[in-house]
């Protein structure tokens, strides 16, 4: 975290509260943590550094107006800059890669039941009851 005139710099590990400014001029506020990648999880308020809004605030200094287009926000105020208020769990990646694979084994498990419901074959019907889950 570097200072410019007593500003604290936006960079990984850093706290940062924003206001998110829409074109009709509504305003939204946005706590959340920088961090690596691998660690993001924005549900639990970790942005990855990567991402278009972590992109956005990188390098800049608490105080500062940035343009930012996305959907219909058009600037982007950053109200405050500190600590990470939580340790960046380096096993994110491997939470939403398990999130993934269920999905996956979700669907294909509809789509078994979708053709089993349509299929009618010559030696009786196709049954996915006995499929594991």
């Amino acid at each position: 975290m570097g200072i410019e005139k007593d500003r604290a710099q936006v960079g990984i590990g850093c706290h940062i509260a924003v206001e998110l400014v829409a074109v009709d001029g509504k305003r939204e506020n946005l706590e959340f943590d920088l961090v690596q990648e691998r660690a993001a999880d924005f549900k639990h308020g970790l942005l990855s550094t990567e991402s278009p809004l972590g992109v956005a605030v990188r390098g800049k200094f608490e105080g500062d107006d940035i343009d930012y287009r996305m959907g219909d926000i058009c600037l982007i105020h950053i109200t405050s800059v500190g600590p990470a208020q939580q340790d960046a769990d380096l096993d994110a990646q491997a939470r939403r890669q398990e999130i993934l694979d269920e999905a996956r084994r979700k669907a294909e498990r509809t789509n078994a039941d979708m053709f089993a419901s349509s299929f009618s074959g010559k030696w009786g019907d196709y049954n996915t009851e006995d499929m594991d889950d």
